[in-house]
Parts: structure tokens; C-alpha cells; sequence
């Protein structure tokens, strides 16, 4: 018997944006995922490998596609997809967390991810973009976009999004950042959307440079795509460690990528990482990091990915109907808490039973989120036997109040199982919750 504890009385602070993810929507299709994206309630859709799927967008060597153009010439830009596909973000009430730089390039010759031969001049055009997207420049708009991230993976091994060196990194982030932080001060600017906090090389170089040259950088980005929630917890320790050791103990940290891996090889292994990512155990492992996340030093999470054409990588839409997959239940749930705003202490006790619960503003209304999640090769728990939890909670004032469970299982899509009254702010019930099943449990006085 497992057991769960809510007192809704003590606080903890807001509950971050954990639900997050790369990509917004899919556009104008016969078929599209606007009304479920929409319903998601997504905070930020950052625009990474966006031109995949929406073409000659965002990447800043498609909308500045001849670098000795004037970059002062508003005709040397070609922002018209770009602004529809922003367009489309916004109208499903998401925030744009906007990705200066390119999209990974796994072919052969590389575009994009060479360095620019002029690096201020880089810098201006991407001055140029921000003031297209927020200032009205070139017929722009007045978006008030507020997160521009330098760059993606400058440290891939395999030098897919940077062909450069890490030296040749730092000095672009270093001219950029201090150019577009001068030109908007109130904007957010950083980076470098690391693919592994550990690699030594990295740090060799980055921590001296952050040490001395005191850039402005208003948070550090990195990516992880592990199989266990310790995983996560580990590399936002280290880089909490490392922003600290740096003299960046304020600097916001948002992990920009992230999703189901067991590992990359060999062949199975790696099948098995595609496959689990769109099915209950997905949902589960999805709920699993977003409250681990949550209750961490990290400010913000980001999935990747939500975009229709990532076929491996995007567990939350179908890739025929578009319509919602498990996983995609696991970010509504989260996002349920997200609205009342405040998280409440929840403790959990037991191997793989995980928790979060938050109430409303005014105290009327709470919900707590638990998932059962172990890496287990399994993808829908079948074959194991469920946990029986009891859930008690506390610290919701005198008076009757209702009970409704929803469950996301084999079975169910956070439907409504349950619905009953107590006869006051302070009770139990018991739930059963099966692997890789979710819960999420709406308490409200009557």
C-alpha cells in the first residue's frame, strides 16, 4: 500500500512551466491539431528544426538568405512564413520562445550551421528580427516576444548544428549577446542549448569565459533525453552548480529539450525509445519529469517535440489523424494545475508513485497529478500489478467538498471515473493506479 499526502494549507510557490515544448500547431491542412493544441494549453512552443515542417521559416539564414545583402534593407528579409507560422502560435494562446540560429543538419553539406563569416553582422540581422517580430519593423508586428535563444548544440559531436569550434561559439554568443541585450534591454537572452551538461570540453572553456567576461546572460539553456527521472534531477544539479561557481546564482535554467531515450544504440534499443514515446508509458515518463522538474531548481521545461512531421519525437499527435496520443494527456494534466497557480506540499511514498498538487487562488478549487512510472521495458503495465494507493489530504477549511477522479490508462483518457462528496476539508480515498497509469484528482468546496 503506497500512500500520498496533500495539505493544501502549505504552500510552495507557483507551479513553473513545465509543459512546454518545441513547435506550435500544425497550419492549414485539411487535417490539423489547432483545436487540440489550443486545449493543451501550452505556455511556450520554442522554434527549434521549426523549417522542417513549416519551410523557410524562423532559421535566420532563411530569412536573411543572402548574408551580403544590407541587413539595414528591409528587402534583403523575407519574413512572410515566418509571420504565419508565429501567427498560428499565437492564436492558440502559446508564448514564442524563439531560437536564433538553424536547424539541425544530418546531411552531407551543410547551410545553416556553418559559422557566419561576419559575427556583428549576424548579430544585427538578428537585432533586425527582433525588431521585425516586436518593434513593427519592416511591417512587422508588436508580438513582445521575450526569450531569443543564441543557437542549438554548438557541442554535437557530430557538428550537425555547428561546424565551427567551441571558441568560435563563445565569441558569437558574446557579440550577440551584448549587442541585442544593448538594443533591448528587456528582452531575455541566452543559450547555448548544450546536448550534454557533462562533456568536459565544453565547460573547459565555457566556465573561464563566463567567469571573466560576465556576459549578460539571462539563462543558460541545456537538453536530456534519459529514461529515469534521476537522470533530469542530476544535470539540473550540475548546472545549478555550475551557473552558482559562475557568478550567475539568478540566471534562469530551462531545459529546452527533452524526451524518452533508453539510449541511441544499439538498433532495439533505440526502436524501443521511438516506440515508448508514443504510448502510456510515454504519458507516464511525460508526468514523471514534469513533476520532478517542478519541484527542482529548473524555471522551465520544454518537450521535444510537438511538431506534426517529427515522426520519432513527437508522442503527443498522431501522425495520420492528428489527433491526441497518450502522452498528450500527461501535458493536459499538468496544465489543469498550472491554472489554479499554486503548488501545495504533496508527498508520495513508494518506488515510481509520483505527485503534485496545486490549488486556486481563492482556495475553492485544487487538484493533485500522481503517476505510477518505472523503466520498465513494458509500454502499457499489463503485466504488472497495480499499486494500491491511499491519498489523504488536508487544509482545505470546514465544509463539504467533491472528490472527482479522472485516470489516464489503457482504458481511459483522462476521463472521469469518479465522483463523490466529503463532508469536509480533510479526508482519504483510496485509488487504485496501475503502472504507467495516471491520476489526476480535482477536489472542490460545495
Amino acid at each position: 500500500m503506497e500512500n500520498v499526502k496533500v495539505d493544501f494549507a502549505k504552500t510552495q510557490g507557483k507551479i513553473k512551466p513545465m509543459n512546454s515544448v518545441n513547435n506550435g500547431p500544425l497550419g492549414d491542412h485539411d487535417l490539423k491539431n489547432t483545436d487540440f493544441y489550443a486545449a493543451a494549453r501550452i505556455p511556450y512552443a520554442r522554434l527549434h528544426d521549426s523549417a522542417f515542417e513549416w519551410r523557410h521559416t524562423v532559421d535566420v539564414h532563411e530569412i536573411f538568405p543572402n548574408f551580403d545583402a544590407d541587413e539595414n534593407d528591409p528587402a534583403s528579409y523575407d519574413f512572410t512564413l515566418t509571420d504565419v507560422y508565429l501567427d498560428s502560435i499565437e492564436k492558440v494562446g502559446t508564448k514564442i520562445f524563439y531560437r536564433l540560429g538553424t536547424s539541425i543538419e544530418h546531411e552531407i553539406k551543410r547551410y545553416g550551421s556553418i559559422p557566419p563569416k561576419d559575427f556583428h553582422k549576424w548579430a544585427r540581422i538578428c537585432e533586425h528580427i527582433i525588431r521585425h517580430e516586436n518593434e513593427g519593423w519592416a511591417d512587422g508586428f508588436h508580438r513582445g516576444i521575450e526569450y531569443w535563444e543564441i543557437w542549438n548544440e554548438p557541442d554535437l559531436v557530430g557538428h550537425q548544428c555547428w561546424t565551427g569550434t567551441i571558441s568560435e561559439y563563445i565569441e558569437l554568443f558574446d557579440i550577440a549577446v551584448r549587442h541585442l541585450k544593448k538594443c533591448f534591454p528587456d528582452i531575455k537572452v541566452g543559450g547555448p542549448a548544450l546536448t550534454h551538461v557533462k562533456r568536459v570540453e565544453w565547460w573547459k572553456e565555457f566556465i573561464p569565459y563566463l567567469k571573466e567576461k560576465k556576459p549578460p546572460m539571462d539563462f543558460f539553456s541545456f537538453h536530456r533525453y534519459a529514461s529515469t527521472t534521476e537522470q533530469f534531477t542530476r544535470d539540473i544539479a550540475i548546472v545549478k552548480d555550475y551557473m552558482i561557481e559562475c557568478g550567475y546564482p539568478d540566471c534562469e535554467l530551462i531545459l529546452n529539450e527533452w524526451n524518452y531515450l533508453l539510449g541511441w544504440e544499439p538498433r532495439e534499443t533505440l526502436l524501443h525509445s521511438y516506440r515508448t514515446i508514443h504510448t502510456l508509458k510515454g504519458a507516464a515518463f511525460d508526468a514523471a519529469v514534469m513533476i520532478v522538474c517542478q519541484n527542482s531548481p529548473l524555471d522551465h521545461l520544454m518537450y521535444y517535440d510537438a511538431r506534426h512531421t517529427c515522426a520519432a519525437f513527437n508522442g503527443l499527435f498522431d501522425q495520420i489523424s492528428y489527433e491526441p496520443l497518450k502522452p498528450y494527456y500527461a501535458f493536459y494534466a499538468f496544465s489543469d494545475l498550472a491554472e489554479l497557480g499554486t503548488e501545495v506540499q504533496a508527498t508520495a511514498e513508494g518506488e515510481g508513485i509520483y505527485a503534485l498538487a496545486a490549488k486556486s487562488g481563492d482556495g475553492k478549487r485544487g487538484a493533485l497529478l500522481l503517476t505510477n512510472y518505472r523503466n520498465e521495458i513494458s509500454l502499457d503495465g499489463k503485466e504488472f500489478a497495480p499499486e494500491e494507493v491511499t491519498v489523504s489530504w488536508d487544509g482545505l477549511g470546514e465544509g463539504p467538498v467533491r472528490i472527482r477522479v479522472r485516470m489516464l490508462d489503457n482504458d481511459h483518457d483522462l476521463t472521469e471515473v469518479s465522483s463523490e462528496i466529503f463532508g469536509s476539508g480533510a479526508g482519504f480515498r483510496k485509488l487504485t493506479l496501475p503502472l504507467f497509469a495516471s491520476a489526476v484528482i480535482d477536489f472542490e468546496k460545495v
